[in-house]
């Protein structure tokens, strides 16, 4: 699990490790699960039948897990599929008073759930007096006035929501470990399992599938207690009731709302969310895509005989260590690069501590930005254009690059890496990663310009995911005053600016947009495609928020496209619904039409104005 440093500079990004949390973990969660822990937060929750309880939020690549403050057990809060909105609430809670009052960050995520609303009251509670509390209304000031609820040992309650509703959780007894948390809550206890087959041959960096991006293990095939786990019978057990009560009738789907208050001034709980849905709905749609399964392919999690071998973080080290030493060698050739690029590049997309490896090896991340400096613009042919190798190359550089970044925000030597000597390194990389969208060939429409143009189009669409990566990690340290971190979206923009290609890029990018969300392609788009939309269509909202040369750029060159070309009916026709990145990516589409609509009255203003 990833955790801040000792520096003092990470601090303000990161989680700040809490050790009694930490432990409570690491010792009653698999290491599967313990792995793609992200950070936790103490927070107030509300919900439908959570009252103001001051817990823990414990945040993973794809769920959220609520636990007491200190913990005792670990529940599931909702799961990111589950997800439909994420969003700040500018409010002022009465339950907090002071400089906590005006710094509280008010969470509310809505998501679906099959659990039938309260009723008339808490079933649950122990005053049958106390009625249940009002739904979390909409965004407005001084929205609740609660008091956090707290024990006669002065802990707070437990009511705990799961992903089917709120249920009640209780404390356990004094006489139980707190190491040893009640198994109906969430079954995260170690169980054996039979052992894996032993590898034909040395494991490989190909074989650091330990944390699968797309199979689940088989401690989340557990976590869904309502349908396949087995807990025991025990007498007193308020979750077994709830799901013996629950289990067998049939539910409709409705969405319900979980409002968490971060209380912590430094809070970047809001940040990691978001971070964690969009790193979740990329993957999952991309899961969706023959081709994205076939370069990450791991084999079922239903016939445990035959999964690759789990390898430990020493072995991944040892492994990544080979693998560095061959990429740093002097005097490589082109051949062993991108042979050794592709196999870091899977191994990435396979295992989560791979990816944090990396950042705390700066070498190799420095060495890859290098190389696409000399292999994108240093070294042109005598034509002046792009070469086929230095395309290929390019791109599987820039695509390790951007699989490097997911799920990695909490790692503190990216920020450490990224943000050294005034962003230096990323401000090399993401020069670097801009090019001229045109080719410069004296054989306009030949078989090889067409293959040209082909390759050139695949380095434009990874180049735009990884500047989406960029902008993603900028989002973070936008909250951040300029002393504490530089690399903010604005300075990301004020970077890119000045490349001679900017525009040019910048219009490619655009033109797909139009291209995509006109009447001009009709046929509905792949999950690939609704990726690379959902990317780029951040890309033209940063643009447009963040920057005003580059937002008058594109309300003069797209003025008659976003205005007329551009539909969200369109839209909605060509995202399959069944695909997790389609409703975030029309949110988007509707942000960008309404931004563009509004800048441009604002525009006709000023020109009345001028004119007068």
């Amino acid at each position: 699990m990833a955790r801040t440093g000792s520096g003092t500079g990470s601090g303000t990004l990161l989680c700040r490790r809490n050790i009694k949390l930490d432990s409570f973990l690491k010792r009653n969660t698999e290491r599967a699960v313990y792995e793609r822990i992200r950070t936790y937060e103490p927070c107030v929750v509300i919900s439908e039948t959570i009252n103001k309880v001051y817990m823990h939020v414990v945040l993973s690549d794809e769920r959220v897990y609520l636990t007491e403050y200190p913990p005792r057990a670990l529940t599931i809060a909702f799961s990111f599929r589950r997800v439909r909105d994420i969003e700040l609430v500018n409010d002022l809670p009465d339950f907090l008073s002071g400089k906590d009052r005006e710094l509280c960050q008010h969470i509310r995520i809505t998501y679906l759930t099959e659990k039938p609303a309260a009723k008339g009251r808490d079933w649950l509670r122990r005053d049958k007096r106390e009625g249940l509390p009002p739904a979390a209304p909409p965004s407005r000031r001084n929205s609740h006035s609660p008091t956090i609820i707290r024990t006669s040992e002065g802990y707070p309650a437990h009511r705990v929501q799961g992903e089917g509703g709120t249920e009640e959780v209780h404390m356990l007894p004094p006489t139980r470990s707190a190491s040893w948390p009640n198994p109906e809550s969430l079954g995260l206890l170690k169980v054996p399992h039979p052992p894996a087959r032993p590898p034909s041959k040395p494991p490989s960096l190909y074989s650091l599938s330990s944390s699968p991006s797309i199979s689940p293990s088989p401690s989340d095939q557990r976590l869904n207690i309502g349908e396949s786990a087995q807990v025991p019978r025990r007498m007193g057990s308020v979750l077994s009731r709830l799901l013996r009560r629950d289990g067998g009738s049939s539910r409709e789907e409705r969405q319900a709302e979980l409002h968490l208050y971060a209380v912590s001034r430094t809070s970047r709980l809001y940040l990691h969310l978001q971070s964690s849905w969009n790193s979740y709905i990329i993957r999952s749609t991309l899961s969706l895509d023959p081709l994205y399964r076939r370069r990450c392919s791991v084999l079922s999690d239903s016939t445990p005989d035959k999964r690759l071998p789990s390898i430990s973080l020493e072995r991944t080290a040892h492994l990544f260590g080979q693998l560095s030493a061959e990429l740093l060698q002097e005097e490589i050739s082109v051949e062993s690069l991108y042979l050794l690029l592709q196999e870091l590049r899977t191994a990435a997309h396979r295992n989560v501590a791979l990816r944090r490896l990396f950042w705390r090896s700066s070498e190799v991340c420095v060495f890859l930005v290098q190389t696409l400096e000399e292999s994108l613009h240093g070294c042109q042919s005598l034509s002046g254009g792009y070469t086929a190798d230095q395309l290929l190359l390019s791109t599987l550089i820039v695509q390790t690059l951007a699989v490097m970044f997911r799920e990695t925000e909490v790692e503190a030597a990216r920020h450490i890496l990224l943000s050294a000597k005034k962003g230096a390194l990323a401000s090399r990389m993401l020069l670097a990663l801009i090019c001229d969208p045109e080719l410069q060939t004296e054989n306009q429409g030949s078989l090889a310009d067409c293959e040209l143009q082909a390759l050139l189009a695949d380095y434009l669409d990874a180049a735009c995911s990884l500047l989406f990566e960029m902008l993603l990690l900028g989002q973070e340290a936008s909250r951040c005053s300029p002393a504490e971190n530089c690399v903010s979206i604005g300075w990301i923009l004020r970077v890119i600016q000045p490349h001679p290609h900017l525009l040019d890029f910048l219009s490619y990018q655009a033109q797909h947009v139009v291209l995509v969300l006109s009447d001009l392609q009709e046929s509905c788009l792949s999950p690939a495609q609704c990726v690379l939309l959902f990317q780029r269509c951040r890309l033209l909202l940063a643009c447009l928020q963040y920057n005003s040369q580059l937002a008058q750029h594109l309300r003069s060159h797209f003025r008659e496209e976003f205005r007329y070309s551009v539909k969200l009916s369109c839209a909605e026709e060509k995202l399959p619904l069944q695909y997790p990145i389609s409703q975030p990516t029309l949110r988007l589409v509707e942000q960008i039409l309404t931004l563009h609509r509004k800048l441009h009255t604002n525009t006709r203003a000023l020109t009345s104005e001028k004119g007068l």
